[in-house]
């Protein structure tokens, strides 16, 4: 794509999740899924797959196509593009598997189509499985290089130390570009880890709308999401260890938490319900 074929967008921000390794539960490429849908995006761009991808690691499908054929779909990283009804900003959303080769020209790849579509604002998502009881609200956390998303998400410069995933190269190289960018990550229980966690998935929208400071679509998440806890609540009420188990996390978590976190707990889901709403009459 040249910059001759990029449309003129509205003060776009970008949304990035992959699969694999920071995709715990497929809570982070779900939300991504979920606005791809919800806001019927449409393809922006895509990479060439054969310069990131071990095909052996990261298998090509054969799948049906819409002529009633047979075709194979390759592991093609893809950027979409929304335009949110009733918002003032357009959307670049980008969803991949984990590139098995080449992170640092992937990353240099993704931002320089970014950077000219007018990007300035860069949220990864992320999960991880942590020892975290289901019956409480998803632990939500992330860091940020940049004030405004600091302020309003209450995050601070990463001080982490360890190993990394794509989404923390992608910053990295969107930050020296110049970008905006906060990573957000959703910690899901890892006694209940099996795929689809519509907790952690809706977890990851409100911390999103937070970074933006829009509205956004939450469809049928909320009842995926009670949905999710009740078959949660059957599991651990079928296993005493369990049960005795998710009482000993619950109490540690219990302790942790100050007021002053539960009211500003609450305080963040009012704003979210005002903006919902905003949204919604305009």
């Amino acid at each position: 794509m040249t910059d001759a074929d990029i449309p003129v967008l509205r003060n776009p921000w970008m949304v990035a999740a992959f699969e694999g390794w920071n995709d715990a539960a497929d809570a982070a490429t779900s939300t991504v899924d979920h606005l791809l849908e919800e806001w019927d995006a449409e393809i922006f761009a895509e990479l060439d797959p054969e310069e990131f991808y071990d095909f052996q690691a990261v298998r090509p499908v054969i799948a049906p196509s819409e002529n009633g054929s047979r075709d194979i779909v390759w592991p093609t990283p893809t950027l979409y593009l929304a335009h949110p009804p009733g918002h003032d900003r357009d959307v670049l959303l980008l969803r991949a598997v984990e590139p098995n080769y080449r992170w640092q020209a992937f990353c240099a790849s993704v931002v320089e189509l970014a950077q000219a579509a007018g990007v300035q604002e860069l949220i990864t998502l992320g999960a991880l499985l942590a020892d975290t009881p289901h019956t409480r609200p998803v632990p939500v956390t992330g860091s940020t290089n940049d004030p405004v998303l600091m302020e309003r998400l209450s995050l601070d410069q990463s001080r982490y130390t360890g190993p990394i995933g794509i989404t923390s190269v992608l910053s990295d190289v969107a930050a020296r570009a110049g970008m905006a960018t906060a990573g957000i990550w959703a910690a899901v229980p890892h006694y209940v880890a099996e795929p689809p966690c519509y907790k952690a998935t809706l977890g990851l929208l409100g911390a999103l709308e937070d970074a933006i400071g829009v509205g956004l679509p939450q469809g049928v998440l909320r009842e995926m999401s009670e949905a999710w806890q009740r078959g949660a609540d059957e599991l651990m009420d079928q296993d005493e260890d369990l049960l005795d188990y998710v009482r000993t996390l619950e109490n540690e978590r219990d302790a942790g938490d100050t007021p002053e976190a539960s009211g500003d707990a609450i305080a963040r889901e009012f704003e979210r319900y005002l903006r919902r709403r905003g949204s919604d009459d305009a």
